[in-house]
């Protein structure tokens, strides 16, 4: 599938899984860091449905850490449940340590008992995405729906941007009928991210010795599979 997307707009994408301190904790200490980072945005809550093959391939290029894999989900904002009128299609490829992500803007959607895949297959059709991908795409199943609250955060400079994200939620999905019924909830851990552009990788070990948590690997959509499958 990357060699149809071609994206052309690469950025790196440093992530910190934190559980020895609160959201509140971190975004205080996000606040009092020395490039001053001051919000960006209102928090609100962030919902994924993730796609991948029958044979999991998405999930496991992700688990062997291959320099090159992807994530396709459809992304919205606001409440989980009930219509969506602005769903996006997103496709994140990563190459090495850097990433970028190809959106398509989809038909309305709604979370409810009646998500099948079927449905999501027709909103694919009948959206404007390249034909070559909704062949890709009709190949696809789903693997996981999640959604988790998202604060924004921007350096004095615009070179940096931080996300913070808690109070993560993981549902299994079925392809015909879904009541949400089976779902694991992590309060124990919050998310922070750093993005940048890689113009700016030079002065990123300035903002990442500042805080007191170290660097790690993190995908919400490894952790939710492998929490939904323990």
């Amino acid at each position: 599938m990357l060699d149809i997307l071609k994206p052309d707009i690469w950025r790196y994408e440093r992530k910190f899984i934190i559980a020895e301190l609160n959201k509140y904790e971190i975004e205080s200490l996000v606040k009092l860091h020395p490039a001053m980072f001051s919000e960006i945005h209102h928090e609100r809550s962030v919902n994924n449905i993730y796609f991948d093959s029958i044979a999991m391939a998405n999930y496991l290029d992700n688990v062997d850490g291959k320099s090159q894999r992807l994530k396709v989900r459809i992304r919205w904002y606001g409440d989980l449940f009930g219509a969506s009128t602005h769903p996006v299609l997103e496709i994140k490829a990563k190459d090495g340590l850097v990433g970028s992500k190809t959106s398509y803007p989809l038909e309305a959607l709604a979370v409810n008992e009646s998500l099948t895949i079927d449905l999501i297959q027709k909103i694919f059709k009948e959206s404007k995405i390249p034909d070559t991908l909704k062949l890709r795409l009709m190949d696809l199943k789903f693997s996981l729906l999640n959604c988790y609250t998202r604060k924004y955060f921007q350096s004095a400079d615009r070179k940096f941007r931080i996300t913070i994200d808690s109070d993560l939620r993981f549902y299994r999905l079925s392809p015909v009928h879904n009541t949400f019924s089976d779902v694991l909830v992590d309060h124990t851990h919050t998310i922070l991210e750093l993005k940048y552009d890689i113009a700016a990788d030079d002065y990123a070990e300035r903002i990442t010795n500042y805080f007191p948590f170290r660097m790690t690997k993190s995908s919400k959509y490894v952790a939710g599979v492998d929490l939904l499958n323990a």
